[in-house]
């Protein structure tokens, strides 16, 4: 007959533990955590154990169901997310149906507003060379070629390789080489690596081809694709470098499609108007006074050229259209790229009908995120979180695709 644990993660969670915590407590094996992970019958000399660490009767750690029910305790597919920030790509994922077992981001602010949002994920608050280094089957109570996805999106910092085709160690120091790490020890079935789209053209290409190289030598074959998020149901322009990998052993029983674009591209009027109020900037009384005379959708030179000459000062000299500066969006089209701070005089995204700033709230409306997302940390920092995360729906359409491809197996 079936079996579940659902009650035992439950009571985890409960008393704030997580998988290795109780396994070091217990004094189970790795393998005793892996069979429950899987809703597999275990010793009751282990459930004896796990049952006097947390102080329940065997009925909170296991309980058999009906064939009829088996299907609900099938677990879901499972992904560790690296570089996690606020959770824009883990809710898409999460939301496309995975169980995420992980997440490791260093920045506190963010661990914070993960932490608050799904006190049920293990948020691993470090940084991430920290991590990488360990036994990370143990670490995460999984066998190597279980997991089913990891994800994330490394900053990638500037170095060059001169095109040169070199291997895992070569790239130490820089993140990426932390995922492919993870890559390397734990060879989960696909991998979704997500990235700005210059990543294409840095060095002349040879940054991520060298990344490529990395990936592909630890066992995967790669896809790559540049999406639109406005394509995807994100009422904002902002073009992603998108990477999907698949373990070579499968590539010839799965097959993995990026998404088809939206037929509906929408617009700030679907989003902005009805947006919960929120914490925000603001313009110094002297620029809130100049954008009042930008029309929506304009800029610069949409205001007398004494008053725009005066404000841009040596930009005004600086060859280019200088699109961005005193930029007011219009309700009528997308936002331009959020960025991970509201008020920069060369990058000016003005609401269309008040002469200030996004808030917070219209940010994460632009970037998909629900309303009921809370980003913790002073204004500045979830401002942060906010323009570095990716569009929850463009990661939602992604990770339906990936998991269609992991059906097929």
């Amino acid at each position: 007959m079936p079996v579940s644990y659902n009650n035992l993660w439950k009571l985890l969670i409960d008393k704030n533990m997580n998988k290795t915590d109780l396994k070091e407590a217990a004094g189970i094996s790795f393998n005793v955590m892996a069979r429950m992970g899987k809703n597999q019958t275990v010793s009751f000399e282990s459930l004896e154990k796990i049952c006097s660490v947390l102080k329940c009767d065997i009925g909170n750690v296991v309980e058999f169901v009906h064939e009829e029910s088996a299907v609900d305790v099938v677990k879901k597919f499972t992904t560790i997310e690296l570089f996690a920030g606020a959770g824009g790509l883990a809710l898409g994922i999460e939301k496309a149906g995975f169980d995420t077992i992980g997440l490791i981001e260093l920045d506190k602010a963010a661990s914070d507003t993960l932490r608050c949002n799904r006190p049920n994920w293990r948020v691993i608050n470090d940084d991430i060379s920290n991590i990488s280094c360990l036994n990370l089957e143990d670490y995460f109570a999984i066998e190597k070629g279980e997991l089913d996805l990891l994800s994330g999106g490394a900053p990638c910092q500037a170095f060059s390789y001169a095109g040169k085709r070199l291997g895992l160690e070569d790239a130490r120091g820089t993140l990426f080489y932390h995922y492919a790490k993870f890559l390397d020890q734990l060879q989960p079935k696909m991998f979704l690596f997500e990235n700005v789209r210059g990543l294409l053209t840095h060095d002349k290409g040879r940054t991520y081809k060298t990344i490529i190289d990395i990936f592909e030598s630890t066992g995967y074959t790669i896809q790559k694709k540049v999406l639109n998020a406005w394509d995807y149901g994100v009422a904002q322009k902002r073009e992603r470098l998108i990477t999907i990998g698949i373990r070579n052993d499968l590539v010839d029983k799965m097959h993995f499609d990026f998404p088809a674009p939206h037929k509906y591209k929408p617009i700030l009027r679907d989003i902005l108007l009805d947006c919960p109020k929120s914490e925000g900037s603001s313009y110094s009384a002297y620029k809130r006074d100049i954008f009042e005379l930008v029309p929506p959708g304009g800029y610069w030179r949409d205001i007398p050229e004494e008053i725009a000459k005066a404000y841009m000062k040596s930009c005004w000299d600086m060859e280019g259209g200088r699109t961005g500066i005193l930029r007011r969006l219009s309700l009528d089209e997308p936002s331009l790229t959020v960025l991970t701070s509201p008020s920069q005089k060369q990058t000016d995204r003005c609401h269309p009908l008040e002469p200030r700033p996004f808030t917070i709230r219209e940010n994460a409306r632009c970037q998909s995120f629900p309303d009921d997302w809370q980003f913790c940390g002073s204004v500045g920092q979830q401002y942060k979180q906010v323009g570095n995360a990716v569009p929850v729906n463009l990661a939602y359409d992604i990770a339906k695709n990936i998991r269609k491809a992991l059906e097929e197996l």
